[in-house]
């Protein structure tokens, strides 16, 4: 048995889901955490969704079947988490998701959290002037050097979409950064 199966197995058995739910949050809290927060930017938006992520992987633990990796599965109930979360602030703001995600974008020297340096705050500015779609797909194969395949599973979109929706972005990117 694999050590994800296992893990699973831990997960939906009453009597050792607690030590089996804290081995899984220190798998896997950093890279979801490091994926959620390249969507909504901010550290403690960041925080409220992987915690959101977590909750909701161990309420649904019992609904997981076991068809793809569990990460993958954790990965796309963190990017939908975090989809909702900025489409509700941007709701909430009364503003469109670009303009939301610009507005954070230009105000990320102000969070305490980012460490960023000129070149990288102009490469968030350039990716959040991308689809919603493409940014996702940038952020998953450029910072987190997902296979597509991988991100197939997590999107539920073919490869072919995935490369095409990546080579679109990384032409609008290198455009962006050439004219500001």
């Amino acid at each position: 048995m694999n050590d994800d199966k296992l893990l699973v197995a831990q997960l939906k058995n009453k009597k050792t889901q607690e030590q089996a739910f804290r081995s899984l949050m220190s798998l896997y809290k950093e890279r979801l955490y490091w994926h959620i927060r390249k969507i909504v930017y901010l550290h403690d938006d960041a925080d409220d969704v992987l915690q959101n992520t977590f909750i909701k992987v161990f309420k649904n633990i019992h609904n997981f079947k076991e068809d793809s990796k569990l990460y993958s599965w954790m990965y796309r109930i963190a990017t939908n988490e975090a989809i909702t979360f900025i489409n509700k602030k941007a709701a909430k703001q009364q503003v469109d998701l670009t303009e939301l995600q610009l507005n954070t974008v230009n105000n990320l020297t102000n969070d305490l959290d980012y460490t960023g340096d000129e070149i990288q705050l102009k490469l968030q500015k350039a990716i959040v002037s991308l689809p919603h779609k493409q940014q996702l797909v940038f952020n998953m194969k450029y910072f987190d050097e997902m296979k597509y395949a991988e991100m197939s599973e997590i999107l539920e979109t073919s490869v072919g979409a995935l490369k095409a929706s990546y080579f679109h972005a990384v032409k609008k990117i290198e455009e962006f950064l050439k004219t500001h």
